[in-house]
């Protein structure tokens, strides 16, 4: 019943940015955390970035300093901002939302299909 679109990967040289968006839609009565994953062939999601309602922001170590979550909470939309990007950032990046539905009592977590971000060195 939530929808999670990504969009903004692409091939980028080491130095280079990026953007990632997430649009969530659907019967969303409230979203809560939203989040950035990743994930190499053969290996386990990891956590990137996490920001919850009110704004707070979490970031595997890897990659402080570098990549800023944020969010507009009256579009549903969630973003990364990947900068000085490096060949070992190379994955599938996922989003996650987690949140209400419609009926305010119902809660989901829902993720988007992964969008590819290839670094090249």
């Amino acid at each position: 019943q939530v929808q999670v679109v990504e969009s903004g990967g692409g091939l980028v040289q080491a130095g280079g940015s990026l953007r990632l968006s997430c649009a969530a839609s659907g019967r969303i009565h409230r979203i809560d955390a939203m989040g950035w994953y990743r994930q190499a062939p053969g290996k386990q999601r990891e956590f990137v970035a996490t920001i919850t309602s009110g704004g707070s922001t979490n970031y595997v170590d890897s990659v402080k300093g570098r990549f800023t979550i944020s969010r507009d909470n009256a579009q549903n939309t969630l973003y990364l901002q990947m900068n000085s990007l490096k060949p070992e950032d190379t994955d599938v990046y996922y989003c996650n939302v987690e949140g209400r539905l419609f009926s305010g009592i119902l809660p989901f977590d829902s993720w988007g299909q992964g969008t590819q971000v290839t670094v090249s060195s």
